[in-house]
This record gives C-alpha cells, structure tokens and sequence, in this order.
C-alpha cells in the first residue's frame, strides 16, 4: 500500500509543473471569435485551428467557437480590443489583415489598435485576385480603363480586398469599378455576382481555389480573372497579370507605387489569429508556441493539404513586427489613403 501511494505522489509530481501548481490552461475553455457568418474560409481557418491547438497547450483547454460578423471584421475587432478580458482565455481565430487600413485614416468606429493586439501567429500568407463574370465585356484591365459603364463589384466594408483593390486599379492604372458595399459575408457577393447584379469580387487566391462555389465555377468557365497581387503571378493562375506588372505598363508614378505598398501589405499577415492587448507574457508564450506546434502537428498538416489550403506559416513575433511598421505611416501616404478610401 505504501508503495502504491509513493508510486503516485511521483506520478502526481510527474503532471504537475515544477512549481507544484496546475497549468494555468487546465479545465479552462478557450473562446475564439471569428468575424464572419459560418462557412467563410476565415471561419474554417478558425474552427481548424481551434480543433488541433488545444493538445499543444499544457493543461488541455477546451475550444468553442463563436461567430461575430459584421463591418467586415471590424464588430469583432473591436470587442476584443475593448471588452475581452486580457486572460488569454478569448481570442480571434482568424481575422482579415487589412483592418489597419480603418485605423490609419481614423475611422470613428475604429475602438483598437492595430500594433497593441497580442499577436500569436497566421497558417499562411496570402495573395488576392479579382474575378470577373465571364459573360462580361470586361476581358482585361484595359477594358475597365476603357469602359462607358464601370464593371460592379460587391465588398463587405471599405477597408477589406474587396474594396481597396478595386479602388488602387483606378489609383494606380485608371481602371474605374463601381463599388457596392454592405454585404454580410463573402457568399453573399458571391450570390450577388450569380445572380448578375454585380459582376466581380477581389480577394485572396487562397479561397478562390479551396472551397465551392469556385470548383464549380472554374468547370464551367463562369468566370475570368483580372489581376492579382503578389511578388509574382501564382502558378494557378499563370495568365493573369499582377498588380506590379500592370503599374509598369502603365507607367504607375512614384506615388502610386508607395500606396500600393501600403495597401498590399497585410498579403504578409495572412489569416492570423491574436488576443486582446496585454495578455500575460507567460500566456502569450504559451500560446504562440502552442500555435508553432500546431503549424507542425503532421495531423494537422494532412488536413491542410486535403482541404487545399495555402500553407506558410507567420509566428507572433513576425506579425507582431508587421503590425507595428505598416501602422506607423507619414502624412502624406495618410492623407493619400484617405482620399482612396473615402474618409
């Protein structure tokens, strides 16, 4: 009997931390939000993620998931920044990397900051592209240069791909596009663009080729693609030009260029997920190596791959540098983005 009750004092001593105490993580559940209805691909990121970090964590928390549309990601943006409490306990899953757009030219729904999240890491970088319906005259970009009437384009907010993609077309080569905003979701202008009441979306090549209705889509020739954003053109999409191969047959200005580079930088932050300013450091640690694990869980990996996601990890430490450099603009690129964006 006594060496049963030594055997499991050392095993008690084995699971416990070298302090004595529980993980701070165990028999707590995790709350992460996502900023878009059910379904998006930011919520899939999400609700993946969420279902293979917890193993990585000490103590093995519990996930829930709980969607908070609205604004284009800026409702729940907000409430973490100024209601969730700093415990490591709530998070975003998953959030579209522009939003800093919304705070540069002060926005008065703006309540966060984009550089003071606590920033944990993202599953991929990610490109975007703009498709067009293909029963449209709009074949390239020099057809919407030339075009009496702009083609239509439907957006969620003023500050996501959807919108300031289309508008730095008519900043940077004179390509007018006619911008509806207000819709809830992704599939909501996607069901637009079926039914013909727009004609185009922009946004990242990742969703495009991960999930329907594109894979029907592309089988049926429904639509065209006009350009796409980065370094050089993805390999899916071999025809169709990026953004800095149009501003160079353009002859795009210095000017120009500076803004596309503001623009076009949250292609760095991908799909990341953060916490609310002020999260314990310890927590935070725990956290952003829980995540590096995840990124390199063989499980997790094999999901990925069969989901045909973009897979190219960005740790906290990374996002958190990008954060804090594309938020600290001068004036003048402020004022230019203002003038863009509408403010």
């Amino acid at each position: 009997m006594k060496k049963a009750f030594l055997a499991f004092l050392c095993l008690l001593s084995w699971s416990l931390p070298a302090d004595g105490q529980a993980p701070f993580y165990q028999g707590k559940t995790i709350r992460v939000i996502v900023g878009t209805p059910p379904g998006n691909l930011y919520d899939q990121w999400a609700r993946l993620i969420a279902a293979h970090l917890g193993k990585h964590i000490p103590g093995n928390p519990d996930f829930i998931v709980q969607n908070m549309p609205g604004a284009g990601h800026v409702v729940a943006a907000n409430h973490l920044f100024t209601v969730a409490k700093p415990d490591g306990l709530t998070l975003i899953g998953s959030i579209i990397p522009s939003l800093y757009l919304n705070q540069l030219v002060g926005r008065k729904e703006i309540r966060f900051d984009w550089a003071k999240f606590s920033w944990i890491g993202s599953p991929a970088r990610g490109a975007s592209q703009m498709y067009m319906r293909a029963d449209t005259p709009y074949k390239t970009i020099e057809d919407v240069r030339s075009a009496k009437e702009p083609p239509k384009c439907g957006a969620t907010g003023v500050t996501g791909p959807d919108s300031y993609l289309p508008k730095l077309m008519q900043e940077t080569v004179g390509a007018r596009f006619s911008i509806v905003t207000g819709y809830p979701g992704g599939q909501d202008i996607d069901l637009g663009v079926e039914r013909g009441e727009i004609h185009c979306r922009a946004f990242t090549i990742e969703a495009f080729f991960g999930r329907e209705p594109y894979h029907t889509w592309r089988k049926k020739g429904f639509v065209r693609h006009l350009f796409q954003t980065g370094g050089k053109r993805d390999s899916r999409l071999p025809d169709t030009p990026t953004v800095a191969e149009l501003m160079e047959q353009y002859k795009t200005n210095e000017a120009g260029r500076r803004l596309a580079t503001v623009l076009l930088a949250a292609d760095a932050m991908g799909r990341p997920m953060l916490g609310p300013p002020g999260v314990p450091a310890d927590r935070l640690k725990i956290l952003r190596e829980a995540y590096a694990k995840t990124m390199n869980d063989p499980q997790f990996q094999d999901e990925v791959k069969r989901r045909n996601y973009e897979f190219n990890p960005v740790n906290g430490e990374g996002l958190e540098a990008t954060a804090k450099e594309i938020t600290g603009q001068p004036p003048e690129i402020i004022e230019r983005l203002k003038k863009v964006l509408g403010n």
